[in-house]
């Protein structure tokens, strides 16, 4: 599959829940495709302005392409994903979870050694000991020329939603 084509499958699947920005330049990294959903549960009695609690679940992805991903350029963009937690996570008695998903799309398998340390990455913070909610980071790698999927643990949870049918 192309990456044009994957990137509009892509987009085609957020489309329901998220805001998407095509092209878009993020600490000096272009990126292909961001997508941010936000989520907001709230209990009430009688009327919404007597609300008993609520919770906001927010979840912000980013997805970019190289031809051939090089190791120097994983990490660079896993250092990216460990920022934008302190960029877009806003820990507020309201704020439950947030979840930052680092897409990478490469049109020729990557070596091994880049796919384990994929599989290896794992991430995990915790806002005022989780009163205030906290962050994880999904990162998945997509293998374009042989249609495979790889994540790392918190990233198999949504392996399916990024499958090449």
């Amino acid at each position: 599959m192309k990456t044009a084509e994957y990137l509009d499958l892509l987009e085609s699947r957020y489309r329901k829940y998220f805001d998407i920005e095509k092209n878009t330049i993020y600490q000096g990294m272009k990126l292909d495709l961001f997508a941010r959903s936000f989520i907001r549960n709230e209990r009430y009695i009688a009327s919404k302005k007597l609300t008993i609690y609520a919770y906001e679940n927010n979840e912000y992805c980013f997805i970019k392409q190289w031809e051939i991903l090089k190791e120097d350029q994983l990490h660079q963009f896993m250092d990216l994903l460990k920022s934008a937690i302190d960029d877009y996570v806003i820990p507020h008695e309201e704020h439950m979870s947030s979840i930052i998903t680092g897409v990478l799309l490469s049109e020729k398998e990557p070596d091994r050694e880049l796919q384990r340390l994929v599989k290896k990455f794992k991430f995990h913070k915790s806002f005022s000991f989780g009163f205030k909610g906290w962050a994880d980071i999904r990162l998945i790698l997509v293998a374009l020329d042989r249609g495979e999927v790889i994540a790392n643990k918190k990233g198999e949870e949504v392996l399916k939603f990024y499958k090449i049918f």
